[in-house]
């Protein structure tokens, strides 16, 4: 294959540095829309015959995949089981990725000090491997796989053990020194079991919960007691990491802000009658929530295209068959729970509670973690949790989730509960949405299961039935007791405060009885549209808002993002066939890379720049004239594309606004599509620009610069070190309400592995070297389609590419595609369409007797 001379020159600058690792005005107001009226029962499609049982294990002994590669490095595997279909997409994964689930297997079974020591990143001194370790085997990720396997269905033991073994096909057939240099040679690249995958999968499914509380786990000890490990032998006592630098945050729900755009278009504002799908999730380019793309078939039985998660194991998150199209967002629901105890008086060691008025005694484990020091010694290490029956017992420092006595003279704990621990219905939700065949069996799939962990879900079938609901794992917790936790005061004000509920853990009343059913989820079916933005499931459709459902799912009433309404607007505006939308409009209103917040006040700043003239604003840098912004602004086209001029300039004045908004007509929940709007009539507005323009200036860069000079794409080295080949980039972001965004992710990307990480200004998205937006968050595995007479037509993109090995063809080819222009490409879904654009070809088998 002929590779263009810019992934030539990636490839040397990467093999170059391939080392191991080492241990708004009225006139922009949203056009009227008229909706069909609303029916009073939901009018699904016809039923279908029951479904036969789909062929799970192979029965002579052999594993047995067909394996076509089309451009781009997209695999479609082919079948005649779901066990020999996971096996070929575990191996054509691992072909692509194999360093990313490498680490994340090592991760959730706890072994990440093992291999790498305490610290993450390596010699950072913060202990984050140590913290994980324990809080993993706190939590029982792995020993909930182990004692769950047995209880899956044959579907998802299929698939777990199929997975598994293309996985470990590739690793022995390639050989650990031959994979991706990130890992290469390194020793904890070793095959995998189907425990092991499962285990990762219990691990995903707590990213958006008690994931994120593993330091709050870590710190969590007895009043009085240190919650420092010790050695298991005590002449080991002077190699334990210093915990000084250990601290410990408030943890979020979602510190990496996945987001997401998700449209289902119904027969009534199609041009064709027919269902349409908009899928554009909003996921960090680098690390475990990479998505992958891959088509799997099982003849007669199943196919389905799309793209998964790393580490999906055979099925696809967001794709479509021939008869069902789905994408999902990142709700606002709350996976779990943190309780507060009421610690017993009568016990000075804190570790009886009370429930009802009944004593109960915490529960304590012993966890030991092995601990590399360098040198090839290791340590081992010992450490307590406790659970009570409202979860893990954990402790926030320097806030009110204490242990011990808090700021009121009371005496209290708190626990963590997290519906998906575990959750063993992930893998049979998706395989029953992949297979459904009309929106009535999709919408059962979420009577049947509750696996979707985290995520919002918008589909559409051919017959133009759109159906949205929230599939979020939330904490069955009755209404009797969510009413009582909202009249109490202070557990209020610490929910306000944490950004999580903490609710009370005095009384039976309050426990969680496993998840919330379906039909105390939010739904709703449409023929016109439903979407979703990332606000909560009330505004899925303005003309049937969704309430009365439990605070627990989101709010409503809520002021919505610049992102969501300008969603909203763009649905309104309608397609070009007489205000119906064909699948080329959708896929222009996804890359148009319009700017909500300058829709609505770019012409009301120009006309306040116009009376300041060159009358100086005071602003950070002092009494300057904003003539020149003003200038430049005059030049803009009002987009977010390379070549826009002065869009730079307005997301740093959007940056400062959005801290003090300044608007005329102030939020109203009775019209929350249109307000707030209108631009305040202020010189406080144009202080915002001068100091928008003062920070440009102040970095050396030039306030008329292209956007596509200042927004990048940059690759790392396998050290992590900056390759020096910059792609510009076109794209928005969420701070100038755009719907196709783009951004730095300067968090943990997840992984052990090292990463390009500019620093950034104060309040600024742009980096401190002046070198302006460098993008590695944001538009993924996006894809717009339509259900056709020939079947479904698709068109898509995989932004960041298929693999992650510099070595492979398919490392940069779509980045580079994006980065000539915002652009999808055809998705094959034929037989045929696969045969003309098939790359490459492989029949793999595996004995397995």
């Amino acid at each position: 294959m002929n590779l263009p001379k810019t992934t030539l020159l990636y490839r040397s600058m990467m093999l170059a540095g391939a080392v191991a690792l080492v241990g708004c005005n009225t006139e922009n107001e949203v056009p009227e829309y008229t909706p069909p009226p609303v029916a009073e029962e939901p009018d699904y499609s016809s039923p279908l015959p029951d479904q036969e049982p789909l062929s799970t294990f192979d029965e002579d002994g052999e594993l047995q995949a067909d394996i076509s590669w089309t451009t781009y490095g997209v695999p479609y595997v082919k079948a005649d089981n779901v066990e020999s279909m996971a096996f070929g997409v575990g191996y054509a994964y691992a072909k692509d990725n194999i360093c990313i689930l490498a680490d994340q297997i090592v991760k959730f079974n706890s072994q990440r000090s093992r291999f790498f020591g305490p610290d993450n990143p390596i010699g950072s001194g913060n202990s984050q491997n140590l913290i994980d370790d324990f809080g993993y085997l706190a939590l029982g990720i792995r020993e909930n796989a182990e004692q769950g396997f047995s209880e899956l269905s044959d579907e998802s033991r299929a698939l777990l053990q199929g997975y598994s073994a293309g996985y470990n096909k590739f690793l022995s057939e390639t050989g650990s020194a031959n994979i991706d240099p990130q890992c290469a040679g390194q020793p904890f690249v070793r095959e995998i079991t189907p425990v092991d995958v499962l285990t990762y999968a219990q691990g995903v499914a707590l990213l958006p919960g008690a994931s994120n509380f593993t330091g709050a786990i870590f710190v969590a000890a007895p009043p009085g007691q240190d919650f420092a490990p010790t050695p298991v032998m005590a002449a080991q006592q002077a190699s334990i990491p210093d915990m000084s630098a250990i601290q410990v945050h408030m943890p979020e729900a979602n510190p990496t802000e996945m987001g997401s755009n998700g449209w289902a278009i119904g027969r009534d504002l199609s041009a064709t009658g027919n269902g349409m799908l908009l899928a554009n999730p909003h996921f960090p380019h680098t690390g475990n929530q990479r998505f992958w793309q891959f088509g799997i078939e099982i003849p007669g039985q199943l196919k389905v295209v799309g793209g998964s998660l790393s580490g999906m194991p055979g099925v696809v998150n967001i794709g479509f068959n021939e008869n069902v199209a789905w994408t999902h967002t990142f709700s606002t629901a709350n996976r779990f729970v943190v309780h507060q105890l009421e610690l017993d008086p009568a016990d000075e060691t804190g570790l009886t509670y009370l429930v009802d008025g009944e004593a109960r005694q915490m529960e304590s484990a012993t966890h030991q973690v092995d601990v590399n020091i360098g040198g090839g010694q290791t340590i081992t290490l010992e450490k307590t949790s406790y659970q009570s029956e409202f979860g893990t017992v954990i402790k926030v420092p320097d806030s009110p989730l204490t242990w011990g006595t808090d700021d009121f003279g009371k005496q209290v704990a708190y626990a963590i509960y997290d519906a998906n621990l575990p959750n063993y219905e992930v893998l049979d939700h998706w395989l029953a949405m992949n297979r459904s065949r009309n929106i009535e069996e999709y919408r059962q799939s979420f009577v049947d299961f509750t696996g979707t962990v985290f995520n919002n879900a918008m589909a559409v079938d051919n017959d133009g039935d759109a159906f949205f609901t929230d599939g979020s794992s939330v904490p069955n917790i009755s209404e009797d007791a969510i009413a009582a936790w909202q009249q109490n005061s202070l557990l209020q004000g610490i929910s306000s405060s944490a950004g999580f509920p903490v609710m009370p853990g005095n009384s039976a009343m309050f426990k969680a009885d496993g998840k919330m059913p379906f039909e105390r989820a939010p739904s709703l079916l449409r023929t016109d549209f439903v979407q979703n933005s990332n606000n909560s499931y009330w505004l899925t459709n303005p003309a049937e808002p969704i309430e009365n459902v439990s605070p627990l799912w989101g709010p409503t009433g809520d002021q919505q993002s610049w992102r969501s309404r300008l969603g909203q607007k763009m649905l309104a505006e309608g397609g070009s066939a007489d205000g119906k939308f064909t699948r080329a409009d959708i896929e222009e209103k996804l890359l148009s890379n319009r700017s909500f917040l300058a829709e609505e006040v770019l012409d009301p700043l120009l006309s306040l720049c116009t009376r300041q003239g060159e009358q100086p604003v005071t602003t950070m840098a002092g009494n300057i004239s904003i003539k020149p912004a003003c200038d430049v602004l005059g030049q803009w086209d009002g987009t977010m594309n390379k070549d826009s001029v002065g869009a730079m300039l307005f997301r740093e004045f959007a940056t400062e606004f959005n801290a003090d908004p300044k608007w005329a007509v102030e939020f109203d929940p009775t019209d929350p599509i249109n307000t707030p709007r209108e631009l305040e009539n202020s010189v406080a507005v144009l202080t915002d620009l001068g100091n928008a323009m003062a920070r440009v200036q102040s970095l050396g860069m030039q306030l008329d610069a292209p956007l596509g000079e200042v927004q990048f794409v940059e690759r790392a080295l396998p050290t992590g070190a900056a390759s020096g080949q910059r792609l510009p980039w076109g794209g928005a972001n969420n701070i100038e309400g755009g719907f196709n965004v783009f951004r730095a992710n300067t968090g943990s990307d997840g992984t052990i592995y090292p990463r390009l990480i500019y620093p950034q200004v104060e309040g600024s998205n742009l980096t401190e070297a002046g070198l302006g937006y460098h993008i590695s968050y944001g538009s993924s595995w996006m894809f717009t389609m339509e259900f056709t007479e020939q079947g479904p037509l698709a068109h898509g993109l995989l932004t960041y590419s298929q693999s992650r090995n510099v070595f492979s063809d398919h490392y940069i080819d779509q980045t580079l595609l994006y980065s000539q222009q915002p652009q999808l490409r055809p998705i094959w879904f034929t037989e045929t369409d696969i045969e003309e654009n098939m790359i490459q070809q492989r029949d793999l088998t595996l004995t397995t007797d």
